[in-house]
């Protein structure tokens, strides 16, 4: 079974095609000001115009109002929603119903109880994104170049699509499968040169990656 990709934080045309060209089952696009990697109106409406066809189009939001929701699906024609925030099963279900988009909701883990924890989330999402908690001190949910015990998620009682994020990078994508058995892998800070910066060959190098792992 391949290990799918979805490159996160994209911002211009050039890595998203890139990411596309790779391989990358998903693009994500961060609709969150205090993020590196925020897209404004203006510039999801141009990106928008630009973007390749293919790869799932997932925009993330950290407790948004339906205004800003609804401008970036317009604006990229999103597949996906990605909740990072507190948002609730009941806000996942409005959501859904009223934007008729799958909705995959993130949760911070450290510990089996963590995903535990989530489990209420299972029914009513589409899809559960498990990353790192983020540091003492980050306004960012993700993002942070933090990754924790992958091993803690195998075995683990799991919804039937589940994405591993948290630390990610070329170099480790075939041991974070291997101890987590993940097959879809979320990275955005792994593959980049600076904060919010994609790089082209970092974004190949991580699909590459992927690609490799049996």
């Amino acid at each position: 079974m391949s290990v799918n990709v979805k490159i996160c934080g994209l911002s211009t045309p050039e890595t998203a095609h890139a990411a596309a060209e790779a391989g990358a089952a998903y693009l994500g696009f961060m609709f969150f000001e205090p993020s590196p990697r925020h897209l404004t109106d203006d510039a999801a409406r141009t990106l928008g115009r630009e973007l390749p066809e293919g790869p799932a189009r997932v925009g993330v939001f950290v407790d948004a109002d339906n205004v800003t929701i609804d401008r970036a699906i317009e604006a990229m024609n999103l597949n996906w929603l990605q909740l990072h925030g507190g948002e609730t099963p009941d806000r996942i279900s409005e959501l859904k119903l009223r934007t008729g988009l799958k909705v995959m909701k993130a949760a911070g883990g450290s510990e089996r109880a963590d995903i535990k924890a989530a489990e209420h989330y299972f029914e009513v999402a589409d899809a559960m994104l498990f990353d790192a908690k983020p540091p003492a001190g980050s306004v960012l949910p993700g993002g942070n170049a933090v990754s924790f015990p992958w091993e803690i998620m195998a075995g683990a009682n799991l919804p039937d699509t589940w994405m591993l994020a948290g630390g990610l990078k070329p170099e480790n994508v075939e041991e974070a499968v291997k101890l987590s058995q993940a097959r879809i892998l979320d990275v955005s800070s792994g593959v980049e040169t600076s904060s919010g910066v994609k790089s082209i060959s970092l974004i190949q190098a991580f699909l590459n990656a992927a690609k490799a792992v049996t």
